[in-house]
């Protein structure tokens, strides 16, 4: 068990592990069965690659949009300066019109050898009105004290990211500081090996699958043949 520990400026931006909103941006409570429009949390892969990592909140009262006009960035719904310090709040700054930066203070720190790393929150993918905002990846070694600014892509032309408070704007996940791996092709040995694992799958996906399939409402199958597997991994794993 890896220990995060963090600390943070503005309240309400405590970070928590990602978890999949149903109803939500994870989809409808829609069950698998005959009928039933697909939903993003019906696919395992997506489901916990999505709940991997520690989701960001938005602290502000005040609603924020960034939009892009005739090729020029326009941030809306910032506050005067503050009197004491002169920053503007919510502190977000145009960064060359392509990108503009959220000016955040959010310390997490991560054991040795490990990086955090930004990126988009998985709502991004789901999402179908172009509002959600893109956070660009990026990779902070552990021995940095402090994230100071995040950076995220300009929305398109007559699109609007929008900032809401209490919701969740980016994705942080915790990696090697270092990627230490290497490709290499495999032997022919290992390839025959992973071959015959695939036929064995396919060839018992109908037994696999003969409690869990179903019939999508755009007529797609769905034969739970990975999830029966996951289960099965996950049960196998507990009792070592």
């Amino acid at each position: 068990m890896h220990k995060i520990k963090y600390r943070f400026r503005d309240p309400g931006l405590r970070p928590r592990r990602t978890k999949l909103d149903v109803p939500g941006w994870g989809g409808e409570p829609e069950p698998r069965k005959n009928g039933s429009r697909e939903q993003p949390w019906h696919c395992i892969p997506f489901a916990e690659g999505a709940q991997y990592g520690i989701e960001l909140f938005y602290p502000f009262e005040q609603e924020l949009r960034v939009s892009t006009r005739e090729g020029r960035l326009v941030i809306e719904g910032q506050s005067g300066p503050d009197p004491e310090t002169g920053a503007s709040s919510p502190p977000f700054r145009n960064f060359g019109d392509q990108f503009y930066t959220y000016q955040i203070l959010l310390d997490l720190k991560v054991e040795d050898g490990f990086a955090i790393r930004t990126e988009p929150h998985p709502r991004f993918y789901t999402d179908t009105t172009d509002t959600v905002p893109i956070a660009v990846p990026a990779l902070l070694r552990g021995w940095w004290p402090m994230m100071f600014f995040m950076v995220f892509k300009a929305p398109s032309e007559g699109r609007t990211h929008i900032f809401r408070s209490g919701e969740p704007f980016a994705q942080i996940i915790v990696i090697p500081e270092e990627p230490d791996f290497q490709l290499v092709e495999m032997s022919e040995e290992e390839a025959a090996e992973r071959e015959l694992q695939a036929r064995r799958i396919y060839k018992a996906r109908s037994t696999l699958s003969a409690a869990s399939q179903w019939t999508s409402a755009t007529n797609t199958v769905f034969d739970g043949t990975y999830r029966q597997i996951h289960r099965a991994a996950i049960a196998k794993n507990r009792k070592k």
